[in-house]
């Protein structure tokens, strides 16, 4: 029915099969088998030693990728990516540029905020975007004067006087932006390349795809999110996929460099639509006030059948916790366990079922090893 195998596409020619596929057939049709049944031989010269050796293979894969973006009206163009073999689709941007709020919610800490804020302006070639700082009862003298006079006309403070509820204090900033797009961005956050923003809302104006997450760094080059796993650590609810590799590692099956879906990404930096925000009900302030609401924001999105989306070509620093700290108090742990257990009543069973997650690896630690012994053995 698809046609076969096609002439012209050598190296690459069961990458433009499974495309063509992948275009009569719904998406719930498509599984995956966690089981070893293959083993590719690596004869001397395949792709399979070396993938240099056919340098024709990638060309034809771009190829491949290329007529599966013209067959399916897909507004993006198909390149080479930074991997051999692996490819990039770049969506292209609507006309004009959709409008964006960056909501950054704030108390005291100047020196990070005023970093957050300039470096955010200075690197950020986005032409229509807004900066709403939520200033969650900030005392400091110095912090107050500079959100009274903060660094540009596309800045605003939204006052926030309540106790610190992270998911109450962004639905309430949400409520009074008219934007298109919204971005929650911690105000620990460093922007590193121009074009994070629209690579990010590029993704998030897609009608089937609802969060859309960025490449975070720690402060020592290496990575803090690429992605979330589910019923992962052990609390068994989330973890970061390949925390703490160097910045430069490429990951299992290159996953550190490729756009992908996830069942959720983090919230320190995170873009929706405001339409579909609204639509889930924003962040639950009632029973995540500080830990896990981004990843049950990202599981309500999924239940309204849009897709979450991870991208490596939107990258910043994330000075972890910087302004609220850690869970060290017995009141904090408790907090945390509190919302740890409403995850686990909510969601239960999801969790244990990351469709992104091969389940032959571990569940302990974050790092793509194989679970011993072997869960699914």
């Amino acid at each position: 029915a698809c046609g076969g195998l096609r002439e012209g596409y050598e190296g690459a020619q069961d990458f433009d099969l499974v495309l063509r596929a992948s275009e009569v057939i719904a998406r719930e049709r498509i599984h995956h088998i966690p089981r070893v049944l293959y083993h590719w031989r690596a004869a001397e010269g395949s792709t399979a030693d070396d993938v240099s050796s056919k340098p024709y293979a990638a060309d034809a894969g771009v190829r491949a990728l290329a007529d599966h973006v013209a067959r399916c009206n897909i507004p993006a163009e198909a390149l080479h990516s930074e991997i051999p073999t692996a490819y990039r689709l770049r969506y292209r941007q609507p006309d004009p540029a959709p409008s964006v709020s960056i909501i950054i919610p704030t108390r005291n800490n100047l020196r990070v905020l005023r970093n957050c804020v300039d470096k955010l302006l200075e690197r950020t070639d986005y032409p229509s975007f807004e900066v709403v700082v939520v200033d969650n009862r900030s005392d400091d003298p110095a912090t107050l004067a500079y959100m009274r006079d903060l660094p540009s006309p596309q800045c605003r403070v939204l006052p926030y006087d309540a106790e610190f509820n992270f998911s109450a204090l962004n639905n309430y900033a949400v409520q009074q932006c008219e934007s298109e797009v919204i971005v929650l961005l911690n105000n620990d956050t460093e922007v590193c390349n121009a074009d994070w923003l629209q690579e990010m809302v590029s993704h998030a104006v897609r009608p089937g795809i609802g969060a859309v997450g960025a490449k975070l760094f720690y402060a020592e080059d290496r990575i803090q999110h690429a992605g979330v796993l589910l019923g992962m650590g052990h609390d068994r609810v989330a973890a970061h996929a390949f925390k703490g590799c160097h910045k430069d590692e490429v990951g299992m099956l290159a996953r550190t460099r490729l756009i992908q879906e996830y069942h959720a990404v983090t919230g320190a930096c995170l873009a929706v639509s405001r339409d579909k925000y609204l639509e889930v009900g924003g962040l639950d302030e009632a029973h995540l006030s500080i830990a896990f609401n981004d990843v049950d924001f990202c599981l309500k999105l999924l239940d309204e059948g849009y897709r979450n989306v991870w991208t490596p070509y939107a990258q910043l620093y994330h000075f972890e916790s910087f302004s609220r700290g850690y869970d060290v108090t017995e009141e904090k742990r408790e907090r945390f366990r509190q919302e740890r257990d409403y995850m686990h009543a909510r969601w239960g069973q999801q969790l244990s079922l990351d469709g992104y997650y091969n389940p032959n690896l571990t569940r302990d630690f974050d790092n793509f090893s194989l679970a011993w012994p072997p869960e699914t053995a």
